[in-house]
């Protein structure tokens, strides 16, 4: 039987007017400036070419575009900082209805981090067959024999991914996952990529699993300043409202693409933390 799809915002016309609105317009303008307008229509822009988020919530749309402004992450493909992605929810009543997501890239946790002006060195990368010498479980330190021939490496078989960074006060820290690890994890926490195969996971395999190093990495064992908590709060949700512009604490977020019970409770548990300034500053959403 066919999906019933709910369209509460009937394609690129409808957003355009509703994000050109004077009091929508002022909020950006607000918080980015002259580039308000500018991020207003890389907003349109990215809507405009997939066909799915045309049919989206607007709101939805609306709330995502404005965490990523906040960020100061422009919505733009080509660069990697930050994405809006469409997704088809069952509601209550059995009807579909399509929600825009807020998706942070590898390249936008990188960036956020080195806003804070805490570290020394951010740095990721894929680790190939034979690469690894030495891996301390009991320390987490790791020896590798790195293939320098780009060409070379290039053709070996990727088995793992890696986060390594260092403040400038000297404490440094690794996380590395298999790329089964990696595959599991993208598993469990996407149900597009699980069921069907498909999403960013499926097209982008590297760069996410680059991704989830990084943020587990920062949100395990980094300080973290707000703006990098909401950053690791609200990636990969449905923001549900504007009212985290006033205040951080309020940031509610649904997390469309994840049904996973545990992983919801924890991030609730965290904002909680976040809420009462028990956190000093790490999440661990592993």
């Amino acid at each position: 039987m066919a999906k019933t799809i709910v369209v509460p915002t009937r394609g690129i016309k409808s957003l355009s007017t509703f994000l050109n609105s004077d009091q929508i317009k002022n909020k950006f303008t607000e918080i980015m400036g002259k580039k308000g307008v500018g991020f207003i229509s890389s907003v349109l822009s990215a809507v405009n070419s997939n066909s799915l988020l045309q049919n989206a919530d607007q709101n939805s749309i609306y709330t995502a575009a404005l965490m990523a402004a906040t960020l100061d992450l422009p919505i733009n493909q080509n660069l990697g900082l930050a994405y809006i992605i469409g997704y088809n929810t069952k509601q209550e009543d059995g009807s579909y209805k399509v929600m825009a997501q807020f998706q942070i890239g590898y390249k936008g946790f990188k960036q956020l981090a080195m806003r804070s002006g805490q570290f020394k060195t951010l740095h990721e990368t894929v680790v190939k067959e034979g690469e690894i010498i030495n891996h301390d479980r009991l320390t987490g330190s790791m020896k590798f024999n790195w293939i320098q021939d780009s060409s070379e490496r290039l053709s070996e078989k990727t088995i793992g991914y890696i986060s390594y960074f260092e403040l400038l006060n000297g404490f440094s820290s690794i996380f590395y996952m298999t790329k089964e690890e990696a595959e599991n994890h993208g598993k469990k926490y996407s149900q597009n990529y699980k069921k069907y195969g498909t999403g960013l996971w499926k097209d982008e395999f590297d760069a996410m699993a680059l991704k989830t190093v990084i943020k587990l990495n920062l949100s395990k064992n980094a300080p973290l300043s707000i703006e990098m908590q909401q950053a690791v709060l609200s990636d990969q949700g449905v923001i549900k409202s504007d009212d985290f512009l006033n205040n951080p604490e309020t940031l509610d977020v649904d997390h469309v693409d994840n049904t996973d019970k545990t992983k919801i409770e924890k991030i609730q548990d965290q904002k909680q933390l976040i809420k009462d300034k028990g956190t000093n500053g790490k999440l661990d959403l592993k």
